[in-house]
């Protein structure tokens, strides 16, 4: 089938796909946020939740997210969210996706982060076999909270490596948490086997993107926005195969885009030339709820700001194989991939 402008949409939205970078709280809507406080009895209009998602900065986001982090109460509330958030998925063809929980404020607000793992990672089998999809999970941690925060993370990943969680990571604040302070604990967890992904150049510069790969170990970086102020540093990730999740509309409406290009003009954001440099790329929506997105948006818009289809599979397909699942389900998800890219 040839692509024109009118079919893409249709094709995007039939494409099998894999979501890297999608924070489980970030995916809550204001719609679920005020279902959840009418079910306990909280008197809560749909108007005053909106008005707690609006933000202008990115310090502001993180208070929006706060916020919300703040309405989940108990592991049933987070089981809520976690289906609420698969139907969607599925709905977009989404077969693959590795959520990222916020171990870390789960800890801050002296929840007990175990039961919620454990609700979480029993629902997610449930999930799996009422939906097809395939949840796998980061614990990330704040790097602003310092780092026997960031330690104690560690271990609750340690504990559950066998219940589903693929890889550990830090965000927060790039610049209160230096990814130096926390050489020992990453080296701990790339020692069990765990994975290593790492929010880095976001905010701060590309400078933080190094941090990440020398003194963490990562694997794949969050965000990466600002690599392409380094072009050393884009030959390098290009070199070693260092997959970037990217997340354009989370950018710009955070202010990071223009914070390090000067512009909130979309069509300066680096996915462009990064997917054109040969970097390894992956489309994500991070914390959809936000921003109003989700994932059949963010190829839609990728395509409307210059990606061709055959771009757009290379994407996809990168989304995959950058995936931290175990070989065997990796390579049955790939069979998928392609069985439905090339289908008409």
């Amino acid at each position: 089938m040839t692509l024109d402008t009118l079919a893409v949409p249709e094709w995007i939205a039939r494409l099998p796909k894999a979501e890297l970078h999608l924070h489980l709280e970030g995916a809550a809507t204001p719609e679920f946020i005020v279902a959840l406080a009418r079910r306990r009895g909280q008197p809560l209009e749909l108007e005053e939740g909106r008005a707690h998602f609006c933000f202008s900065d990115f310090m502001g986001f993180l208070l929006a997210y706060k916020w919300v982090c703040e309405q989940l109460r108990a592991p049933e509330d987070y089981v809520l969210l976690l289906r609420d958030v698969a139907e969607r998925l599925r709905r977009q063809n989404v077969l693959y996706v590795e959520l990222t929980l916020s171990a870390g404020v789960v800890l801050w607000k002296k929840q007990d982060l175990d039961a919620t793992c454990e609700a979480l990672f029993k629902a997610a089998d449930e999930v799996r076999r009422e939906h097809g999809l395939e949840v796998r999970w980061i614990l990330d941690a704040v790097r602003n909270f310092g780092p026997e925060h960031v330690a104690r993370v560690a271990e609750s990943a340690l504990r559950w490596k066998d219940a589903g969680v693929v890889a550990f990571g830090i965000g927060g604040l790039e610049e209160q948490g230096p990814a130096a302070l926390f050489r020992a604990t990453f080296d701990k967890v790339r020692a069990a086997g765990i994975h290593v992904t790492v929010h880095a150049g976001e905010t701060d510069g590309p400078e933080s993107i190094r941090a990440a790969l020398d003194a963490l170990g990562a694997e794949r970086i969050g965000h990466g926005l600002a690599a392409f102020r380094d072009p050393e540093l884009v030959a390098r990730l290009a070199e070693h195969r260092i997959a970037l999740e990217v997340c354009p509309t989370s950018n710009l409406r955070t202010g990071a885009l223009a914070q390090q290009t000067g512009s909130d003009d979309l069509k300066r954001h680096p996915l462009f030339d990064y997917v054109r440099g040969g970097l390894r790329v992956t489309l994500n929506t991070d914390d959809p709820g936000f921003f109003d997105t989700d994932l059949n948006r963010e190829y839609a818009l990728a395509h409307q700001l210059g990606l061709s289809p055959k771009e757009l599979l290379r994407v996809a397909e990168t989304a995959f194989d950058a995936a931290f699942c175990q070989s065997a389900l990796k390579q049955s998800l790939a069979a998928q991939f392609r069985a439905g890219a090339a289908a008409p």
